[in-house]
């Protein structure tokens, strides 16, 4: 049970930007519903993570990768219910997903998803990033663009497993 109500989607302050989640996203999700209760804050959310999610170039396989493990390591359901699925149209496997919790004793991973995941790991735990393993992921996605996409995403998706966290907002939740 979330520790605030969900906010009224009909008020009108809201209006505006539900009807954009809606026509965006297909429905307003839980994580939405409690951002609403501050518009400014929801719309620059939503502005932000569209442009991690669908205007950045990383590969969609590495970027739900990383937002699955961010959702494992800080312990946020709600933001693995969500993604799992798409990590699997994205080309991520079953075997990857359960295997992200002891992702370095697995061999389901290559070598660039490992670097990939250590630096997620590094950032999400630690936030300063050591050079080896920052010098291994920007050498596993191959450019600069990349580097900054991928860090933005894991910063991104940590400040998502953050807040809904925080809250208790859960895909159980009852509107």
């Amino acid at each position: 049970m979330a520790r605030l109500s969900y906010a009224d989607l009909n008020h009108p302050d809201a209006k505006p930007l539900v009807e954009r989640i809606v026509a965006e996203r297909g429905s307003v999700l839980h994580l939405y519903q409690m951002l609403l209760h501050s518009p400014a804050v929801a719309g620059g959310w939503l502005n932000y993570l569209t442009s991690i999610r669908q205007l950045s170039t990383l590969p969609g396989d590495l970027r739900e990768l990383v937002i699955m493990r961010v959702a494992v390591i800080n312990g946020a359901p709600y933001e693995a219910d969500q993604h799992a699925p798409i990590a699997l149209r994205e080309g991520i496997t079953q075997a990857q997903l359960d295997a992200l919790d002891q992702w370095e004793s697995s061999d389901q991973f290559n070598a660039g998803e490992r670097a990939v995941l250590a630096y997620t790991d590094a950032m999400t735990r630690h936030v300063q990033v050591p050079q080896p393993v920052f010098d291994a992921a920007r050498q596993a996605v191959g450019s600069d663009k990349l580097m900054v996409e991928l860090t933005a995403t894991v910063a991104a998706y940590n400040m998502v497993s953050r807040f809904l966290e925080a809250l208790q907002v859960h895909s159980h939740d009852e509107r």
